[in-house]
């Protein structure tokens, strides 16, 4: 197999849909994979959000006027308090609550990732709200 020929299939392959070939005979042996480019679609809503970031000062005076363990977010994304948009929230304020005990949803990357308390105990602050957007360690509840 000639040199031009070997280019011509690396091209043919890589505008195909194929994700691997193999060529194997008595002069040569080819083998190529290519990654499957992942295609995401995400539907326009109609919803208008503005995200307005707490101050420093405000988180900071929160956290020193409320004591307890603190629940973090594991991960940046869409933190939900309900299983569906009907439902009752998984914790209110004041709920007693055990090791386990899922206490919200995030969304990241349209994966739904439940939050599990850490703590066994009451719920004395919750600092997000329904559908706000939560970063990586930005606290979610304060469990007493």
């Amino acid at each position: 197999m000639e040199f031009e020929q070997i280019i011509r299939l690396i091209e043919t392959v890589s505008a195909s849909e194929l994700t691997s070939f193999s060529l194997d005979n008595e002069e040569i042996n080819i083998e190529m994979k290519k990654q499957k480019k992942e295609q995401v679609s995400v539907a326009a809503l109609p919803v208008q959000t503005t995200i307005v970031p707490k101050s420093e000062a405000v988180v900071n005076e929160v956290a020193k006027t409320i004591s307890g363990n603190e629940m973090k977010s594991p991960l940046v994304g869409t933190f939900y308090n309900a299983p569906s948009p009907d439902a009752e929230p998984f914790v209110k304020v004041g709920d007693r609550v055990k090791k386990g005990q899922t206490l919200g949803i995030i969304e990241a990357m349209k994966l739904m990732n439940e939050i599990e308390c850490e703590y066994d105990g009451v719920i004395k602050e919750i600092l997000v709200d329904n559908m706000d957007m939560v970063e990586y360690g930005q606290t979610l509840f304060i469990i007493e």
